[in-house]
């Protein structure tokens, strides 16, 4: 069983104790920190958190059912490892999705509701300047989950997040993902705002197909 040393111990307060876990869990599989083909043990892991071993266990249950590591009896749990092809998969599945709904509300929704957007839009570019990787990967499910938030869909929605939470693990061995892109990626969202709020629908629908399209490179 190997253990990934650099897995950065975080104080977790004992309200939630699970929740926390299992969002400092999230935290590390975006930034690599827990390394795909890895195996962990529940009571290793709980040891570097300051916490026993069972919201762990319970934490890395969630992630095995979200398919982000499978459990192994006796051992702990091994980090699924994905294939280019499955992410690029992942992308296509978002756009079929995501696509025709922000074209829909792009042609129904006044340019006041977009611009109420804005500040989920500068959430994202705040984080991607600092170079926050697992910051920016909440801060841009956010961004998504508020637009697609006023179809009024609500398994739309826990869709949508499932499928984009899983498109940001990291490939096996791929390099950390650079600020500058980081910072492309964010000035994306404020340009889709801006085509949204000046009512273009070609430019709309041409950013939205192009952000999906830089999801599966």
């Amino acid at each position: 069983m190997s253990e990934k040393s650099t897995i950065a111990p975080r104080k977790v307060l004992r309200h939630s104790v699970r929740g926390q876990i299992l969002d400092a869990l999230r935290a590390a599989l975006v930034d690599g920190e827990l390394a795909p083909g890895e195996i962990y043990s529940g009571p290793a892991l709980g040891e570097r958190f300051g916490v026993s071993a069972t919201p762990v266990r319970e934490a890395m249950q969630q992630l095995a059912r979200e398919g982000a590591v499978e459990c192994l009896p006796n051992r702990g749990f091994r980090v699924l490892t994905r294939t280019p092809r499955a992410l690029a998969e992942l992308a296509e599945v978002r756009a079929l999705l995501e696509v025709p709904v922000m074209s829909r509300l792009a042609r129904t929704l006044p340019a006041s509701v977009w611009e109420s957007l804005r500040p989920a839009a500068a959430a994202t570019a705040a984080a991607a300047v600092v170079g926050d990787l697992p910051g920016y990967a909440d801060a841009d499910r956010a961004f998504h989950r508020a637009v697609l938030s006023l179809a009024g869909n609500e398994q739309l929605l826990q869709v949508a997040e499932d499928l984009h939470r899983r498109a940001q693990w990291p490939l096996p061995g791929a390099p950390r993902v650079r600020r500058a892109d980081l910072v492309a990626d964010a000035a994306e969202h404020v340009a889709l705002l801006d085509a949204l709020i000046a009512g273009d629908l070609a430019v709309v629908e041409s950013l939205v197909r192009e952000h999906f399209a830089g999801a599966a490179g």
